[in-house]
């Protein structure tokens, strides 16, 4: 699927813009499966060694992980996409229908950024009172903020994609459209990463609701944070980067491969196993280095 001329032009002037219907289930309940089982080994492995006393097998997708969650928080360690290396997740950074919609915007020769990450956003009724706010909703911030300087000139571009409906209920994106004109705007790390308070513009924020399916595409300079997941399921999502070729990725140390060439089809990474090398080595590589520029 195509980005049509009115999406191109939404996404060139807001910063962002919200496509339904780019996935399928086809595309989407392999990645499910993968995340699934990649749970289920966790599980197990953490009640043999005590730390689980009830596994939820019942319970669907949308909600096994909270109630694991709420027994230990180590069942999310190693859930992320360069520690999990999910097969299905690999596949899908080669998905034709996600791809097809990075090239509306970037061309044909496309690179798949190193910045990328599988999240579970579990009900806020899972954390006590005394949870600090940036740790249950990510504050304001740009993608850019993540990246070293030498992706300033980058052409990098962000595909979050929800693998339950995304609503204001599970905790939606909040976007400040326009102003990613502006470019950077300063970060700190003080009280989770985010916007310097008198650097945020002074602009209404609208939500970005984004059914299961859809892709939130957004500019790398488009300040967007997380809203409270007040319902009873987990907010799943996966947020990609990919870039042009021959541009930095902003994190030198991690591995970018060709995910589209039309002029070297050959060069496209297809090969799992070579892509958890390249994880192995980049991780050593990138151990004890800064990754933000903050």
């Amino acid at each position: 699927m195509k980005l049509t001329r009115e999406q191109v032009k939404r996404f060139q002037e807001d910063g962002y813009v919200v496509v339904d219907n780019v996935l399928s289930e086809e595309d989407l309940a392999p990645v499910i499966a993968g995340i699934s089982r990649f749970i289920d080994q966790r599980a197990q492995e953490l009640k043999a060694e005590g730390k689980l006393q009830k596994l939820y097998e019942e319970e669907p997708f949308e909600r096994r992980y909270s109630f694991l969650y709420a027994q230990t928080k180590e069942i999310g360690q190693g859930l992320d996409i360069m520690y999990s290396r999910i097969p299905e997740v690999f596949r899908f950074l080669l998905n034709r229908n996600l791809l097809d919609v990075v090239e509306s915007l970037l061309g044909n020769e496309i690179i798949c950024n190193p910045i990328q990450h599988l999240r579970a956003k579990v009900p806020n009724r899972t954390f006590g009172e005394e949870t600090p706010e940036h740790f249950l909703n990510v504050p304001w911030h740009q993608d850019a903020g993540v990246t070293l300087e030498e992706a300033d000139d980058s052409d990098i571009v962000t595909f979050w994609i929800p693998l339950v409906d995304a609503v204001a209920e599970t905790g939606c994106m909040e976007i400040i459209p326009g102003v990613f004109r502006n470019g950077y705007l300063q970060h700190t790390a003080k009280d989770g990463f985010t916007i310097v308070p008198d650097q945020l513009p002074d602009q209404p924020a609208k939500l970005a609701p984004c059914p299961r399916g859809g892709i939130v595409i957004m500019n790398k300079y488009t300040p967007h944070r997380g809203t409270p997941n007040v319902s009873d399921i987990i907010r799943w999502s996966i947020d990609l980067r990919y870039h042009k070729a021959n541009q930095p990725s902003g994190r030198p140390f991690y591995p970018s491969f060709v995910a589209r060439s039309a002029a070297n089809p050959d060069s496209v990474m297809a090969d799992y196993d070579e892509w958890c090398r390249l994880w192995d080595e980049g991780l050593k590589r990138g151990a004890g280095k800064q990754l933000h520029r903050v």
